[in-house]
């Protein structure tokens, strides 16, 4: 009995000790907002908090310079919140272009993947082969899971590493239906990816249509809501007509119009926004 309590004790001990000696392995942190769009944008390297720094630093850069050039805070504020969010405005928009181009060059890389499975070579060998025939906006991803399939010998741990590098909605899902016929034997696999190749074209097709249709109403937003700050721009050179702004009506005015200018531009863009396709589990 009493050699059973103290091998009760011992390993009672042993894991209280290793509680707080061993060494515990971090969770991975999920990735935020910021970080989704920065993998968007090709960005994936760069560190939310560096980011955001980056952010930081052009505001107050952004408030420096209005508040020499008027001597009025509030207006200050005002352009050092534009600046602020400029490296979030030029993010989205590379990320946008960088999804358009992904859109129109997928068919081709599709198309080349198809004739490869039907030559008789194996699904690493089809996706490493796309680093050297494929679009030219997709080889540097497919040259990274050329090296991570030889290096490791993991096909699925590839691919996933690969939809983290594309970061792209259509990405996803060839991706995804790589795995699934890696999994259960894709004897139809070349079928399905033209058939895939020839839905991306008219959904290419379509969308850039209906994209070029839309650019008048975004292109219009975006004058309306930078005409007012142009002209706050340029009475900053004239001292006695920028300093009301610094009264408490001044300051009343500035947030009323910055209210009415977000809000606006964020309506018009929502009531003119294209369906936008979603990642798949990512």
């Amino acid at each position: 009995m009493g050699a059973v309590v103290g091998l009760g004790v011992g390993v009672g001990l042993l894991l209280v000790w290793s509680a707080f000696a061993l060494p515990r392995t971090a969770r991975p942190r999920p990735a935020s907002r910021l970080d989704h769009l920065l993998a968007s944008a090709g960005l994936g390297e760069v560190r939310a908090g560096s980011f955001l720094g980056l952010c930081v630093m052009c505001g107050v850069l952004a408030l420096v310079v209005a508040q020499v050039a008027s001597r009025t805070f509030p207006v200050a504020v005002a352009f050092g919140a534009m600046g602020g969010y400029l490296p979030v405005a030029v993010v989205r928009g590379r990320a946008r272009r960088r999804q358009r181009e992904f859109a129109e060059v997928w068919p081709e890389a599709v198309d080349n993947l198809a004739s490869a499975v039907r030559a008789g070579m194996s699904l690493p060998e089809a996706l490493t082969a796309l680093s050297v025939r494929g679009p030219e906006p997709l080889r540097p991803a497919f040259a990274a899971f050329g090296v991570d399939y030889q290096v490791s010998g993991r096909f699925f741990e590839a691919l996933d590493r690969l939809k983290e590098h594309l970061a792209d909605p259509v990405g996803d899902r060839v991706v995804e239906g790589l795995r699934i016929a890696r999994e259960v034997g894709g004897g139809d696999l070349g079928r399905v990816l033209r058939g895939l190749s020839g839905y991306l074209r008219d959904d290419a097709r379509t969308r850039s249509e209906l994209q070029a249709r839309q650019s008048w109403t975004v292109n219009g937003a975006r004058l309306a809501v930078a005409a007012p700050w142009l002209v706050l721009l340029v009475l900053c050179f004239q001292p006695e007509v920028i300093h009301r702004y610094a009264t408490g009506a001044g300051v009343v005015v500035l947030a009323v119009g910055a209210a009415v200018c977000f809000g606006c531009y964020r309506l018009m863009l929502r009531i003119g926004r294209l369906p936008t396709e979603r990642r798949i589990l990512s």
